[in-house]
């Protein structure tokens, strides 16, 4: 994981609509970056929810969401369009952006070992800087946790 305080890496991205986002596109705006493991599963499908939720409180609060996981577009066009998420979702098949923000680890899951992206949220302030960071995060939970880090 990125320690806070660090610059965030800048990256391009395609969104679920394949238009390219970059970092640079939100400065002077609060960006919650939060990386998951797979569309439409239970974690992630909980975790996208919450933020879909909890997106018009993030808004007022002059920040935007930012999903990003290795699946493809069109993947992440199903995704958005089955829970109607209001944010942009980022797909890194190449897994250049989940490296550069040190999210692709070594992960157990039921003895097995495997490499894989691990859900981590990080808060960039307006000059693109890391805030706050958060390993390990609680799918459920995130988006709450993360609102009141706007404050």
């Amino acid at each position: 994981m990125l320690e806070t305080g660090t610059v965030a890496p800048e990256f391009t991205l395609p969104d679920q609509n394949g238009e390219l986002h970059s970092l640079a596109d939100y400065k002077g705006k609060k960006v919650i970056l939060y990386f998951y493991p797979k569309d439409n599963t239970p974690g992630c499908t909980k975790q996208a929810c919450g933020f879909a939720e909890r997106y018009p409180q993030i808004t007022e609060k002059g920040a935007v969401v930012l999903g990003v996981s290795k699946d493809s577009v069109a993947s992440h066009k199903k995704f958005e369009e089955k829970y109607g998420l209001p944010f942009t979702l980022l797909s890194d098949t190449e897994l250049e952006v989940i490296k550069a923000y040190d999210v692709w680890q070594e992960k157990k899951n039921y003895g097995k070992v495997s490499m894989g992206v691990v859900r981590t949220t990080y808060l960039i302030d307006e000059e693109g800087i890391i805030v706050k960071a958060f390993g390990k995060v609680k799918a459920a939970e995130n988006a709450e946790q993360m609102l009141g880090e706007l404050e």
